[in-house]
């Protein structure tokens, strides 16, 4: 079946260009749309592009095979969706066209003058261009609405960013298809308005240049600051590295010239990077696995400057209203692999990066001080940056948990941010109900932030932070409005926790690895709910081995015993809003959680704990079982308290230690006591 959504259904992908990012566009398709039946076609005019395109992909689908990450069933399946040819004609009938061609306009212009023609009239037509405006790229085409830039980061395959820039025409069912359409194929759409080099890529582009004016200063030599301003940005590569990495010298030149004539004068090439292009000749930086000292001073010098440029170029693109605080953090952090600016400066100390922003202005012309930062600074307050969002659709709240680095983890702060949307959701008298989705295909809350938890000093501390995380869920569960949470991937933990404090819960079908409450695991018991919601919802006897062996169960499971209403085939997230409708309307009747005290069996199911902690398995059994005798609500408090009393293990710190250092995937070594 094709895949449809927003009403649009997609048959036929096109990408054109087969040269550095067209093939990695075509993998990425081919792994996620193969399966529905949609046909990928590759079109160049270069016989020996196509052919080395192909061997490229092949190659990686071979190794993802080989590795294990996919069968190679589908492996094979997604090669043998694509189509690779020097005719134009196969681009006839495809709904959806990507342009991926060298970044110059008089060539992209060309080649959408003779896709629009071969193309339906509801075809949508996209470039991915690094830099120009979609007003300059169609400017011929006779139909603007059905245009936008999709612009992919490196590897296309694989880095799950792309922004999304609509033109002054775009019609806005395009632009809602496009960010749609790319996060149910697992990538994370931004919208970002129009302007020269988008969001990232001044960032990019700047960084380098800061770089390159250091060495040209005298602050340090190439290897020096290449060094220097990995470790200050938190980069996997240096500025110069990357440069030699990915070929950019001409792009970069080029951009950092029309940079500096729309958006600020700072923006320029540098004249050793105008003589690398000249040249040819690569940046001299250190070799694998060689190391570069850099002494103190030069290397706080350096980094001084870098991030005082970094910060300064964040607040420009925020002040300028072409992208958000939230999805520039997000966007740099995930695409660039570097710190994010905001949640960067907020750690710092926000006065402290505008005085590292003030500084460099000084010293260098035509660098500009955005408003923004300023009056953030004045504040004394640090940046709101969200990782939940909310959009109304129709009457109905649809609120996105987003934070993709750690699958939507929860910590303190997300939670806060969901108790606030759903507080203002209750006194909101034009929504009738709410929705409650995670970002992504991978998950919709993977659980709780450990990271956090380990920083907990005492059995006190473990108590609060769980009772302020109940607090999130008993808001949505007393809101008062029908609340769908739409389980768009595994929910793990304090995910299913949140999960149940909803009315209904739906989720996307066939996932083999779904829910579960894997505390015991680390060497503690759900704080969020898990004891006391999970047997009033699917019976004392179901929730027992869930909450004691930690394994998760698969989404079928989840209905049979009635913890999910339905698994959707489809859009889990449109069927929840209609779900939410329904309710709100009286035409479905939920599930509704027992709030009395229950009856416990005289005898409930032996389970294999294997390695798990005995000591943490009867602090969980008393929590369920003596909770269950309680109310809901005393429930609750008992379990915080319980939760609490695991602190005062061994097996505690042994669990979490393990998590942190080992991952998931390996047992603790408890000690049972």
């Amino acid at each position: 079946m094709p895949i449809t959504v927003k009403g649009r259904t997609i048959h036929k992908v096109a990408v054109v260009g087969s040269g550095n990012i067209g093939p990695d566009i075509a993998m990425h398709f081919a792994q996620n749309l193969a399966p529905e039946g949609v046909k990928v076609v590759v079109v160049d005019v270069v016989q020996k592009a196509l052919d080395g395109g192909k061997a490229r992909i092949d190659k990686k689908l071979g190794r993802l095979a080989e590795k294990g990450i996919v069968k190679p069933e589908a492996a094979k399946s997604a090669a043998e969706s694509i189509l690779w040819t020097m005719d134009y004609g196969q681009i006839g009938g495809a709904d959806l066209v990507v342009e991926a061609a060298t970044e110059d306009e008089g060539l992209k212009k060309r080649i959408f003058a003779q896709v629009e023609k071969l193309v339906p009239p509801a075809a949508l037509l996209t470039s991915n261009s690094s830099h120009m405006e979609p007003e300059v790229i169609f400017a011929g085409i006779s139909d603007k609405g059905r245009t936008a830039c999709v612009h992919y980061f490196f590897p296309a395959e694989r880095n799950i960013v792309v922004e999304v820039i609509p033109g002054a025409e775009t019609a806005p069912a395009t632009t809602a298809f496009l960010m749609r359409f790319y996060e149910r194929i697992g990538k994370m759409p931004l919208r970002v308005k129009s302007r020269y080099g988008y969001s990232v890529d001044p960032i990019f582009e700047g960084n380098f240049l800061a770089a390159a004016l250091l060495v040209e200063e005298g602050a340090g030599s190439i290897r020096e600051v290449d060094e220097a301003a990995r470790k200050a940005l938190g980069l996997g590569v240096g500025p110069f590295t990357a440069m030699n990495l990915t070929g950019g010298n001409p792009i970069t030149n080029h951009g950092l010239e029309i940079e500096g004539q729309k958006i600020m004068p700072w923006y320029r090439s540098p004249k050793s990077l105008q003589e690398r292009v000249k040249t040819g000749v690569a940046w001299e930086v250190a070799g694998k696995g060689e190391t570069v000292e850099v002494p103190a001073a030069k290397a706080q010098r350096i980094a001084d400057d870098m991030l005082g440029a970094f910060f300064g170029m964040a607040a420009e693109i925020v002040d300028s209203g072409i992208a958000s605080i939230g999805d520039l953090d997000v966007a740099v952090e995930t695409a660039l692999v570097m710190k994010p600016p905001f949640r960067t400066m907020n750690k710092l100390g926000v006065g402290k990066a505008l005085a590292l922003v003030e500084s460099y202005a000084a010293r260098h012309p035509g660098f500009k001080v955005a408003d923004v930062l300023r009056r953030q600074a004045a504040s004394g307050k640090p940046f709101e940056v969200p990782f939940v969002f909310r959009e109304d659709v129709d009457g109905v709240a649809v609120v996105t948990i987003r934070r993709p680095a750690v699958l939507n983890a929860l910590n303190a702060e997300l939670l806060r941010q969901i108790r606030e949307h759903f507080e203002a959701i209750g006194r909101d008298p034009q929504v009738v109900g709410a929705v409650l989705t995670g970002f992504g295909t991978r998950a919709f809350v993977s659980g709780a932030d450990v990271n956090e938890l380990v920083t907990l000093p005492d059995g006190e501390a473990m108590k609060r932070h769980a009772l302020a995380g109940q607090q999130a869920c008993n808001v949505i569960e007393n809101l008062g409005k029908p609340v769908v949470c739409a389980m768009n991937g595994l929910a793990f933990g304090g995910g299913n926790e949140i999960a149940m404090a909803c009315t209904a819960r739906i989720a996307r079908s066939g996932q083999k690895v779904f829910v579960g409450q894997p505390e015991v695991k680390l060497g503690i018991i759900p704080g969020l709910g898990g004891t006391q919601r999970l047997p009033r919802l699917v019976g004392l006897a179901n929730a027992w081995p869930i909450l004691r062996n930690g394994d998760p169960i698969s989404s079928a499971k989840a209905l049979e015993i009635g913890l999910i209403a339905e698994e959707v085939g489809g859009d889990v997230r449109d069927r929840a809003i209609e779900l939410v409708r329904d309710i709100a309307a009286g035409k479905a009747k939920p599930r509704v959680i027992e709030r009395k005290p229950l009856e416990v069996p005289a005898k409930l199911p032996e389970v294999e704990l294997g390695h798990l902690s005995k000591a943490i398995d009867r602090i969980l059994q008393r929590a369920v079982v003596e909770g269950a005798r309680k109310t809901l609500e005393e429930g609750l408090l008992f379990e915080a308290e319980m939760l609490a009393s695991c602190h005062g293990t061994k097996d505690m710190r042994i669990g979490l230690d393990n998590f942190v250092k080992n991952g998931p995937k390996a047992n603790a070594a408890f000690t049972h006591e």
